[in-house]
């Protein structure tokens, strides 16, 4: 009778023990497929992200059109940069050597550099908003610049006018020419400094921050 009695309790045992561990896989089971269906959902979460970022980026044309630029300053200025500079480089020379060619050449590209320092700074001037107080002083010196460029390139070119055309490329009237010239070639470069400072350490500009639309200025 008590080894019956034993043989009941040991059976007794073994039966809860393992209802107890299948209990306890089971629970595992399902915390195990709630942690891959988890880990499923966040990678196809972020899958998902990664592919709209990539669509995103694809669709962007890698030519942009002119209406894609907030403002058409930053194109507009690399004409008066390189032609004025070039020009007062070619006045130097001319001043040596008084040749009828270069004093065309002079005349074309003052002309044009003087026009495109025009426009940079009246027509296709960027109009600003919510700038930090360092960014504006900053700005007024680039303002303040790019005035000296175009007084000086349009005085530039009259004088120029004045040496080919009147003057018939007297000496003393190149060199007037010159200096000018070299005059509007430091201001530009100037404008430059303070408009690359603008871009590159005060963020005005990049992806039109901080500045106005065009159609946005004109209403």
């Amino acid at each position: 009778m008590k080894k019956l009695g034993l043989l009941l309790y040991f059976m007794l045992s073994c039966f809860m023990l393992s209802a107890h561990e299948g209990e306890k896989h089971e629970k595992d089971t399902k915390e195990d497929s709630t942690h891959l269906e988890q880990s499923q959902e966040d990678s196809s979460h972020i899958q998902a992200q990664q592919e709209h970022k990539q669509d995103e980026h694809e669709s962007k044309k890698v030519t942009a059109d002119l209406d894609d630029f907030p403002n058409l300053h930053p194109l507009m200025v690399h004409f008066p940069i390189v032609l004025l500079l070039i020009g007062a480089v070619l006045a130097i020379a001319n001043v040596v050597f008084l040749k009828k060619e270069i004093d065309w050449v002079i005349t074309g590209m003052v002309f044009v550099g003087a026009l495109g320092a025009y426009l940079s700074g009246r027509t296709f001037h960027p109009h600003t908003h919510d700038l930090t107080a360092h960014a504006k002083q900053v700005l007024a010196q680039h303002d303040l610049w790019a005035d000296w460029t175009i007084y000086l390139s349009i005085a530039g070119f009259v004088a120029q006018l004045a040496s080919q055309f009147i003057f018939k490329q007297k000496r003393w009237a190149v060199a007037v020419v010159a200096l000018l010239l070299i005059a509007s070639g430091y201001a530009v470069s100037r404008t430059g400094h303070y408009g690359a400072q603008l871009v590159h350490i005060e963020a005005v500009g990049p992806q039109g921050k901080f500045l106005e639309s065009e159609e946005g200025h004109a209403h």
